[in-house]
């Protein structure tokens, strides 16, 4: 069974338009390469085709894989977000407990993650940390360097 991914607009359109791209002009080139290197001679000792033909499998894996989270996908409008309590598509502003630093984070799916944007997944470590909190809780997650604990200042859309 696979799982649910949330999206924003702007993140949905930039996956259509990948998969999109990835069926039309990434088959058109690939079919184009497989010819070329067919032409070179006995496949039998082709490297180039054995190259073209393995490339060719990996994009349509790439394919399938998006058509699968497009499959899942579900479009979240910020009239929808409860800011009650940390979740997909929400700001969270937490401090570090540990150090008195600041941060403020927006929690997205793995695909939109970007953390120069201030965008977490919310798989990640962190991002599923924060999720369900209020503000006020305190947050233990725990990262490579061991336990941080962030309290929750405020959730916005």
């Amino acid at each position: 069974m696979s799982q649910v991914s949330y999206f924003t607009k702007e993140g949905l359109e930039k996956l259509k338009a990948e998969l999109n791209d990835l069926r039309t002009r990434g088959r058109s080139e690939m079919a184009k390469a497989i010819q070329e290197a067919r032409d070179k001679g006995d496949l039998s000792e082709n490297a180039e085709y054995d190259a073209a033909k393995e490339a060719q499998g990996l994009m349509e894996m790439k394919i399938a894989k998006l058509e699968g989270l497009l499959g899942n996908a579900r479009l979240i409008e910020e009239g929808q977000i409860d800011t009650s309590k940390v979740q997909a598509l929400t700001k969270v502003k937490i401090k570090n407990l540990g150090n008195g630093a600041t941060m403020q984070y927006t929690l997205v799916s793995e695909k939109e993650a970007d953390l120069k944007s201030g965008k977490i997944s919310v798989n990640s470590p962190i991002g599923s940390g924060l999720l369900g909190k209020k503000v006020g809780e305190v947050a233990e997650i725990q990262v490579p360097s061991g336990v941080v604990k962030f309290e929750i200042l405020e959730i916005t859309v």
